[in-house]
């Protein structure tokens, strides 16, 4: 495969994949434990990468949400524990939930030495989701390391799409609303943005843009890891959604 076709095959299993942790009942109960609802847990779990920081720099990062929203359940969110330590603890429960999911999955070896051969290789400029959570120290085996990867590059993913937005000359709120109309409320947009025909097209073009981008980073890839990422990426999909 080429480096766009490799892009555009694993993209959207990384991002389901990479997300299945979030609101799973072993992540949410470990959030309660400590005194969070989900939602809260989400918002520090994954901005604490970010390390101690005011409300709009997460919502800069995060990119979608409404930045009041943001504050909200940050501020919350810090009265339980620091971020970075909530970061810590969040990417514990990804790292348990591959492990439980992946335990005698085949190829996780290949697959997390041609993941982090890609994801060290990237200038983290302008990526400050993603640089966040590669900085975090990997667990030592194969299958929470694979699913911390997989987190690790959904944010990459994530990254790199929402400069791609910006550049297009779209809203985020409304490139959001354009793909996922009926949760515009859940991330603080109410009523939602208004969407138009131009709008629509920036996102298209902000999608290609993505692809062009992510693929010039899987040019590291030689034929053989090119071919190990795509099957462990699918393997890791198969078995976490």
């Amino acid at each position: 495969m080429t480096p766009i076709e490799t892009v555009q095959l694993t993209s959207p299993l990384i991002n389901a994949a990479g997300a299945a942790f979030y609101f799973n009942p072993d992540t949410l109960a470990q959030g309660e434990e400590l005194g969070f609802d989900g939602f809260r847990f989400y918002f520090l779990g994954r901005g604490g990468v970010l390390g101690d920081v005011e409300p709009a720099v997460v919502a800069s990062a995060f990119g979608y949400f409404n930045t009041g929203m943001v504050a909200t359940m940050w501020e919350a969110g810090k009265e339980i524990m620091p971020p970075r330590e909530a970061a810590k603890t969040y990417l514990e429960c990804a790292a348990k939930f591959g492990r439980g999911a992946l335990g005698d999955a085949s190829g996780l070896s290949q697959f997390n030495d041609a993941a982090e051969k890609l994801i060290n290789s990237i200038d983290v400029s302008g990526l400050a989701l993603f640089a966040g959570i590669a900085a975090e120290p990997l667990p030592d085996d194969a299958p929470g390391r694979a699913y911390r990867n997989i987190c690790t590059l959904r944010e990459l993913r994530g990254s790199v799409h929402l400069l791609a937005v910006v550049a297009s000359g779209l809203v985020p709120a409304v490139a959001h609303t354009i793909r996922r109309p009926e949760m515009a409320a859940a991330f603080g947009w109410d009523p939602a943005p208004e969407i138009s025909e131009r709008d629509s097209i920036a996102l298209d073009a902000a999608e290609d843009l993505t692809d062009q981008l992510m693929a010039s980073m899987f040019e590291v890839f030689s034929s053989d890891e090119g071919e190990a990422f795509a099957a462990g990426v699918s393997t890791i999909s198969e078995l976490t959604t």
